[in-house]
């Protein structure tokens, strides 16, 4: 249990005391909500209880405070409650908790942070889902970072996570992707060929043709009609281009528990079984020969065709029979990243997933767009003319460190700009080489200690080497890093992390600045070498969680 819903019980306990020793008349209480103030100066936790129950209680928000002063601050970890207009229980945290949460990480280590759950979710996370029509390029990339992120997060809460990549391994696109590579092996054949206009022209066509040129010479001579060729290629292109996915997300230090293939729907009846389920719930209509799905019933501008009147079935009944799939796997919690083309999506494709009956969790989050940043100038990206910067080609440049903190550092929700020059920078305006670097000058402080014969770190420390600003301060910070993981994870909001490592990494640069570490005084030394310890542990802990290593050395 994190100490933000230790704190809830807390409260709620001195609730409960007051109401029987009469002081308030009230009867069950159910839990109690618990904040950050805005301002740390006002205290360390804060709730709201004593406005939001004055009414029910028919006493003044500050009376209330009053009474469940007295009551809270008889926690051990409490070191003081202040009761401030309007109504707000400000909650100081106490040194003795802090130092008792200090020795906890460092026996934990690696451990510290994560969440047991009573009743954890079972969660699907599809992200990505790149067209398998070319290379991917930098917006997936930034969906890889923060969905992985994600997943880790959620992981890291006490959740069960799996990871699924959906392969759009059907219909016009991938038709047109085979008909390009057709165009492409009449080429390499000295054959005269009309490009189709909206084919795709960049030169990673060409290495396809030339890979399945060589591969398959005999399967290509056997093939009597155009279409059967089409086909053919098209399929072999798809499964190149997945493969060369599979293995960019793999140095990107994403790994999918599941590759679903939207091929598979179609060919097992899904897609039909999905639009007799709707019918039978009675959420499709027919209108001019065509079946369509009463969208507007759930907030969408206007009813969404299903079937078209020649009978093919859109895109969006393939989606639904995809999502059916899912729900019918047994998932809590579902949650779609899409690209920013997708906004208009999410409420017809929700009111489908309403539809079908689902009584959990279905989210879809916007990965918003990105662009890359070279001097002030927008790096110009195009898939069908093969003008883009590649993830494979960022990752070359930057690598992968740099490259996952700043597509998670920022709200998925906001725009980002991408600054290449800041991500190649080794400085301390690089926020990468900032956290990296905090790691690596505590690692080499215990390297000094090493040299010089003092005991690394102990847990036998005196409570009174902490009674300062600046190791309160970090006290305070590292024993919210459970707290952060938690939030991250609920909100889908990865960013907080990030957040939460900078002003981490700056609390303790103030505190080395302020503090010698390593002294003549043991006692000092031993406090202060524990309580590096303890953010060393923290930044490598939340620095995994975002797939970026914690060098020792730098």
């Amino acid at each position: 249990m994190i100490f933000k819903e230790e704190l809830s019980l807390i409260i709620k306990g001195a609730i409960e005391s007051a109401a029987r020793d009469g002081l308030l008349a009230l009867g069950s209480v159910q839990a109690v909500k618990v904040e950050y103030p805005k301002d740390d100066r006002f205290g360390d936790y804060s709730t709201p209880f004593a406005l939001e129950s004055a009414r029910v209680l028919r006493k003044s928000p500050l009376e209330i405070g009053e009474i469940l002063k007295k009551y809270i601050e008889q926690s051990p970890s409490i070191e003081k409650v202040d009761v401030v207009k309007p109504g707000f229980i400000n909650i100081f945290i106490s040194l003795d908790h802090l130092i008792s949460n200090l020795k906890k990480i460092v026996r934990e280590r690696d451990g510290y942070g994560k969440n047991s759950r009573e009743n954890p979710r079972y969660v699907n996370i599809e992200f990505v889902s790149a067209n398998p029509t070319g290379p991917m390029n930098i917006v997936s990339a930034r969906a890889a970072a923060v969905g992985d992120t994600l997943a880790n997060l959620m992981e890291a809460n006490g959740d069960r996570v799996e990871r699924e990549f959906y392969v759009n391994d059907y219909g016009n696109q991938v038709r047109l992707l085979g008909l390009s590579v057709l165009c492409r092996l009449k080429e390499l054949r000295g054959e005269a060929v009309e490009f189709p206009e909206e084919g795709y022209r960049g030169e990673y066509v060409k290495d396809i043709t030339k890979t399945i040129a060589d591969k398959y010479s005999k399967e290509l001579e056997s093939f009597s009609g155009e279409e059967e060729m089409v086909e053919f290629l098209s399929r072999k292109a798809v499964e190149h281009n997945v493969a060369g996915q599979r293995e960019d997300l793999e140095l990107f230090n994403v790994h999918f528990d599941r590759w679903f293939s939207e091929r598979t729907i179609h060919e097992k009846g899904e897609v039909r079984n999905a639009l007799a389920f709707l019918e039978q719930r009675g959420a499709v209509f027919n209108e001019e020969g065509k079946k369509v799905f009463r969208s507007t019933d759930h907030g969408d501008d206007k009813d969404r065709v299903l079937v078209r009147d020649d009978g093919r079935p859109t895109y969006f009944l393939a989606d639904i029979a995809y999502h059916k799939n899912k729900i019918d796997r047994g998932y809590d919690t579902i949650i779609d990243i899409w690209g920013p083309d997708h906004h208009g999506y999410i409420a017809r494709l929700s009111g489908a997933v309403k539809s079908t009956g689902y009584k959990g969790d279905f989210r879809v989050l916007i990965a918003q767009q990105v662009n890359l940043v070279r001097e002030g100038e927008i790096v110009k990206m195009s898939k069908r003319l093969g003008k883009f910067s590649t993830m494979r080609e960022l990752i070359d440049e930057i690598g992968v460190d740099v490259s996952r903190y700043f597509f998670v550092m920022r709200s998925m929700e906001s725009h980002l700009d991408f600054d290449l020059v800041l991500a190649k920078r080794a400085s301390s305006e690089n926020p990468v080489f900032y956290l990296q670097y905090a790691h690596a000058r505590i690692c080499s402080i215990f390297r000094e200690a090493e040299v010089r014969g003092i005991a690394c770190a102990s847990e036998d420390v005196r409570r009174d080497r902490f009674d300062n600003p600046e190791s309160s301060a970090l006290l305070k910070l590292l024993a919210k890093f459970p707290e952060e993981i938690s939030d991250a994870a609920m909100t889908c909001e990865p960013h907080r992390i990030a957040t939460y490592l900078m002003r981490l990494a700056q609390a303790y640069h103030r505190f080395y600045t302020e503090h010698r570490v390593l002294s003549d005084d043991a006692e000092n030394t031993a406090a202060y070498l524990t309580l590096c310890d303890a953010v060393r542990i923290v930044l490598k802990n939340g620095l995994a969680l975002m797939g970026v290593s914690a060098p020792e050395r730098m």
